[in-house]
């Protein structure tokens, strides 16, 4: 599992997820959640405005396991 740092309070799923280098734009980040193809603590999520908190895990198909940590 890969650690992305934060240094805000929280950040968005669609911004963790460029972040991360798992998609360029935001666009291609709207695709793959409505692909189902990301899950947050292990639940399947959709919303990409979703605030992700340091401890939060991110398992992205294709892409690998995260967890969000503070900076």
């Amino acid at each position: 599992m890969k650690t992305v740092a934060i240094s805000t309070e929280y950040i968005k799923l669609d911004q963790f997820l460029k972040l991360a280098d798992c998609v360029p734009t935001g666009g291609m980040a709207k695709a793959l959640l409505q692909d189902e193809a990301v899950k947050v603590n292990g639940e399947l999520e959709e919303r990409r405005g979703r605030k992700l908190y340091p401890g939060d895990t991110v398992d992205v198909e294709g892409c690998g396991a995260f967890q969000v940590a503070k900076q």
